[in-house]
């Protein structure tokens, strides 16, 4: 008896001396992240909710894991991915676009997810509320839809002779589909007829601007979807070809051709997705999580697109701007 009881005090002491033995290492935190969008338009994103991340403290690599997926081809292949990602055995999954928090939701009920450039979260799918989603998701959403009339009032501000105005949207994006049907009773009341520019790939585009023309648009609304989204110079560039202005709802567009956009930036997106994921691995729960909206919106114009198109923006518009492109 004796002879044990030395043994357990000599244990004690070993495993007091040596925290390697008396604890189990911790768990670094491991995050999934899902983006229905090629990794280049996805990057401003990305990087405003790394950096985030690193605000918050987290280091990548040494206090936290991400995997990446980014996939702008074959969204069919998003279901796949988020079982890729679910199997490593991670704590949070992150996603960008509705086609990929979709996806995610419907490959587990379990793993909390956090989404970023969700239209409508609750007609989707996605929660029961924005006060209270319920289920395992929860995060930001871009109120792309619900901007839909102020870009028209901007559209018409700017050429005050539109009649027609074509909106390119994607039938098969569940993101981009109330974007088209929110457009529809502001153009109404601002007298401007709508005609639908449905491409649902990057390929069908090109005939696309010109069956806009043979309708006779003058200018392009173009919505938020993941093939949008992973084309923008080449919907800008088509839409110079076609002597086509356009509005579109995000400032990268903007910088990468389009003549105006207006939108939610990605600064504040992707820091408020780091924010989410933060209290989640801290142990809320994306059921109590309250999906925010974004309320500080941006102004962008492009004058180098505006002088290739020969088109002048008034004064009463260019005086709003956050920003101007040369």
């Amino acid at each position: 008896m004796r002879s044990k009881i030395v043994g357990l005090l000599l244990g004690a002491v070993l495993m007091a001396g040596c925290p390697a033995l008396a604890q189990q290492p911790k768990k670094i935190p491991h995050l999934g992240y899902l983006a229905a969008v090629s990794a280049s338009a996805d990057a401003p994103r990305l990087e405003a909710f790394k950096k985030g991340l690193r605000d918050l403290g987290y280091v990548e690599g040494q206090t936290i894991r991400i995997d990446y997926r980014h996939e702008s081809q074959d969204l069919q292949r998003l279901p796949m991915l988020a079982e890729e990602l679910v199997r490593m055995d991670i704590d949070v999954l992150v996603t960008v676009t509705t086609n990929a928090a979709q996806a995610a939701k419907k490959t587990t009920s379990t793993v909390p997810i956090v989404f970023m450039g969700v239209t409508d979260p609750v007609t989707t799918g996605l929660a029961e509320s924005l006060a209270r989603p319920g289920g395992n998701s929860t995060g930001v959403t871009n109120v792309a839809a619900i901007l839909t009339g102020k870009r028209l009032e901007l559209l018409k501000e700017t050429d005050p002779k539109a009649v027609r105005v074509a909106v390119l949207w994607d039938p098969h994006a569940p993101g981009s589909i109330p974007q088209w049907e929110a457009s529809q009773v502001p153009a109404e009341k601002l007298g401007l007829q709508l005609y639908s520019m449905e491409a649902s790939s990057a390929d069908r585009y090109a005939q696309a601007f010109k069956d806009a023309v043979k309708a006779r648009a003058t200018a392009v609304w173009v919505t938020l979807n993941p093939v949008a989204n992973s084309n923008q110079k080449l919907i800008a560039e088509l839409a110079i070809e076609n002597g086509l202005p356009t509005i579109c709802a995000r400032g990268d567009y903007a910088e990468n051709g389009c003549l105006m956009a207006y939108g939610p930036g990605y600064g504040n997106e992707g820091k408020d997705g780091a924010r989410y994921v933060d209290r989640i691995l801290k142990g809320a729960k994306p059921a109590d999580l309250p999906i925010e909206q974004p309320t500080k919106f941006e102004l962008l114009i492009n004058l180098n697109t505006a002088k290739r198109l020969g088109f002048t923006i008034p004064r009463s518009v260019m005086n709003r701007a956050d920003k101007v492109i040369q």
